[in-house]
């Protein structure tokens, strides 16, 4: 039976019983005969030369297997590491894009920087013998923030970058926009910092290379996002093997957020490691190899201006953005302060001239590239931010202040001054119901309590849009991307009518597994339990573009449809043949075949076993019941939504509650309700640490990272959140066949922005993430004595 686990069913998630019984495979479970393992010796300088490196002793040491350089990667034409979007600058030039060894040559460039990799029988033993490496380092002097970096004398990260500039990007119409500002009532202004974070997935990165020289054929076992991609970027553009010779796993992952769609050194050494020394290579980070050297996230300093008429109109916004990049490009680094981030600055208003302009510049710090949300955070928190002051400014109410704002209903498609044309929304909807949610009208008499109790209490609201399904391929490759961002999907049934789902997207806690199995159990009638997916091998499953932007139903789950659809039109024709009727009278509903006007009907099993079994048969039709299809979007999708954060703070410790939240998402569409909730409940935690507690620092001085473990760097607790209150509305999507519009990241984009504008709300003064009690305490006295 279907029912209740269908579309729209809170079904639990099929995946978790072998997480929660500790039966998942994570990729530290996998073992090979015979391997060896790698430990990376990693600079501990941010900024310096290599004179020399001894390896010696190192390859003396007992147990050790091989010591490898960046000289002998160079020597075997391996690499460098790449960044796949191009960016076209202002002069109409290409950005600046420095060579990313996976091992550094000549200069290390941030701390962390990969120097040899030392390989093996133990991992103890590869750790003694890195210890024995002698590096003849210079060193040089680090510059650590991008201000700085992009400053006139700063220290130079590449000799081949002048000015550490990577490039300089304008998105809309300059002109138009001082124009709008020349003749505005009013100007709001603001200056934003968004600060760096660390991703901090559940499961550290990891990779086990394996090489069988018989067929000359490695493979890679690696916690990735995008295994095919891994395949593609590591054979095509690093030289590690021909694409039909290296296959890439990725098993059970435990969490992404983006810092495992990328490209990193590890694997690519591992990989060319396996096949030197003709033994599996296995790695397995340490946290304070997270720290140093996942990809890092947000970094943006920005200044932002917003124009308004009388009543408080929008008229033009103008910002410029520096954002950093760290030592060297990641995977999609280019993307995300660019295409990622200007195009969304319209938020969900009406703007009619916009201005961006963003600077990204390297440092000696480590690359940052996509954190969940990717552009969208950054540009939501510009605008939300922007729209609070603009209404404190004027003495507008904020929440009217944006209804005033507010694309229309009526008004879709809409197409804003900055490429997006979004699709369908009703945005003021999903304000009311939020306000109704927290009881906004009932906010100033607990500011009221509070301050008899000597509290502030503040209000503050984030009306947030997002680009996602990524994306349509010629789109993006118009902007510069060097992938197309389609999707797979193929349906395979067995004889006895259960199905196997192959998805190109990969599930790293999404709940692919639960979801996909709805998708086809509710359109093909199959039991949920008789269903399983696939995800994750480059072997088994078809080429796919893998997980992030809030893409997995989107587009991977419109793939699955596709196929679906597939399956019922050739099992309409196997199904008219057993009840000997015209194929065009022959009905489907959810796997049960009829014949139109009559009782005769077959179910979607039978159709399975007569398709393997094909002794009574359509003449010239395939056995087998199996099929494929590609779904490449024609748009992006748009979720939005209000969310509202209310804080309490104790002006004598700074220390902030968040007393409340209401969030109202439009997802379009909704296949797992209960899913949806916990991925906008992940989402604003995250958004959480960020605002309150998450800063990635590096001292100015010797270019060390600080904040390198738990200890320094804060992460979110359970008692630093409130109960959510989450409640939806819907707009379909109207051009995916599923009317989905992803949720992923939803909870990320709009978080702090709310909560940033509730504290600023409450001390009357502006300050910038993270909102420590410290931060807030100063604040707030600064205040008092203003006062």
């Amino acid at each position: 039976m279907t029912e209740g686990t269908g579309i729209g069913a809170p079904v639990r998630r099929k995946e978790d019983k072998r997480f929660i019984t500790g039966k998942g495979r994570y990729l530290d479970d996998i073992n090979r005969t015979g391997q060896a393992y790698a430990y990376f010796l990693r600079s501990p300088h941010a900024h310096a030369k290599i004179n020399g490196i001894d390896v010696a002793a190192a390859k003396a040491s007992s147990g050790v297997v091989a010591v490898l350089t960046g000289a002998e990667l160079a020597a075997d034409q391996i690499g460098p590491l790449i960044c796949g979007w191009a960016i076209t600058q202002k002069n109409g030039e290409p950005h600046n894009a420095p060579a990313h060894p996976a091992l550094a040559v000549d200069k290390v460039r941030y701390v962390g920087d990969h120097v040899a990799i030392v390989i093996a029988d133990s991992l103890a033993e590869a750790k003694d013998a890195a210890e024995k490496i002698e590096v003849d380092y210079q060193e040089l002097p680090p510059v650590v923030d991008i201000a700085s970096a992009l400053a006139d004398g700063a220290p130079q990260v590449h000799d081949d970058v002048a000015g550490n500039l990577c490039y300089d990007w304008e998105l809309g119409d300059k002109a138009a926009t001082d124009a709008a500002f020349s003749g505005a009532h009013h100007v709001a202004k603001l200056d934003l910092v968004n600060n760096r974070l660390i991703p901090n997935a559940m499961e550290p990165r990891a990779a086990l290379a394996d090489y069988d020289s018989g067929i000359d054929e490695l493979t890679l076992y690696t916690t990735s996002q995008n295994p095919h991609v891994a395949r593609l970027v590591l054979a095509a553009f690093n030289g590690i093997a021909p694409e039909n010779k290296l296959r890439v796993i990725a098993p059970d992952v435990g969490g992404g957020f983006g810092s495992k769609i990328f490209i990193y050194a590890e694997e690519l050494c591992c990989l060319w490691a396996a096949r030197k020394i003709n033994r599996p290579v296995k790695w397995t980070g340490e946290r304070s190899e997270s720290f140093m050297a996942d990809a890092h996230g947000r970094d943006h300093v920005t200044t932002a201006e917003l124009a308004l008429d009388q009543e408080g109109k929008f008229l033009a916004m103008r910002v410029s953005t520096m954002a950093n990049f760290g030592a060297y490009l990641s995977t999609f680094a280019t993307a995300v302060p660019s295409y990622l981030y200007g195009t969304l600055l319209a938020g969900q208003y009406t703007t009619p001239a916009i201005y961006c302009e963003v600077k990204g510049g390297f440092t000696n710090t480590a690359p940052v590239d996509a954190y969940r949300g990717a552009g969208r955070p950054e540009a939501t928190y510009v605008v939300e931010r922007l729209v609070e002051v603009a209404a404190r400014d004027m003495g507008i109410d904020p929440a009217e202040l944006r209804k005033r704002n507010f694309v229309a209903p009526d008004a879709f498609p809409y197409q804003t001054p900055v490429i997006m044309a979004y699709d369908s929304g009703n945005y003021q909807l999903s304000l009311d119901k939020a306000m109704e949610m927290i009881n906004a009208s009932g906010f100033a008499q607990r500011k009221a309590d509070s301050e008899s109790r000597g509290k502030l209490r503040g209000l503050g609201y984030s009306a947030y849009i997002e680009a996602c399904g990524i994306a349509p391929s010629a789109a993006v490759g118009s902007l510069g991307a060097g992938v197309g961002l389609w999707e797979s999907g193929q349906i395979r049934f067995n004889p006895t009518g259960s199905v196997t789902i192959y998805t190109g997207s990969h599930s790293h806690g999404q709940g692919h597994e639960t979801t996909f199995a709805q998708l086809v159990s509710d359109h093909l009638g199959v039991p949920i339990e008789n269903i399983e997916v696939s995800h994750g091998d480059t072997g088994t499953v078809p080429f796919g573009m893998g997980t992030y932007g809030s893409r997995s139903l989107a587009v991977g789950g419109s793939a699955i449809m596709k196929a679906a659809d597939k399956i019922v039109e050739k099992s309409k024709k196997i199904a008219a043949h057993l009840m000997e009727a015209a194929v065009e009278d022959v009905e489907h509903s959810r796997g049960v075949f009829s014949v139109a006007g009559t009782d005769k009907s077959v179910t979607i099993a039978e159709v399975a076993f007569t398709a393997y079994v094909p002794h009574n048969y359509p003449e010239g039709l395939e056995p087998g019941l199996d099929e494929t299809a590609f779904y490449d979007p024609l748009n992006f999708t748009f979720p939005a939504g209000t969310h509202i954060a209310e804080v309490e703070i104790d002006p004598a410790t700074g220390v902030v509650e968040v007393a409340d939240w209401a969030a109202v998402d439009d997802f379009g569409n909704i296949i797992n309700p209960m899913i949806v909730e916990g991925q906008v409940h992940g989402g604003i935690a995250q958004g959480v640490g960020q605002a309150l507690l998450e800063n990635t620092v590096y001292d100015k001085e010797t270019g060390q990272l600080v904040t390198g473990s738990y200890m320094d760097y804060c992460m979110p607790r359970a008692d630093d959140l409130p109960s959510f209150k989450v409640e939806t509305t819907n707009t379909p999507c109207p051009h995916n066949p599923l009317g989905v519009k992803g949720c992923g990241e939803a909870g990320a984009i709009a978080a702090p922005a709310a909560l940033m504008n509730a504290i600023t709300n409450a001390l009357g003064k502006e300050i910038d993430m993270p909102a420590t009690p410290e931060k807030v305490w100063q604040a707030a006295q600064t205040a008092q004595a203003a006062e």
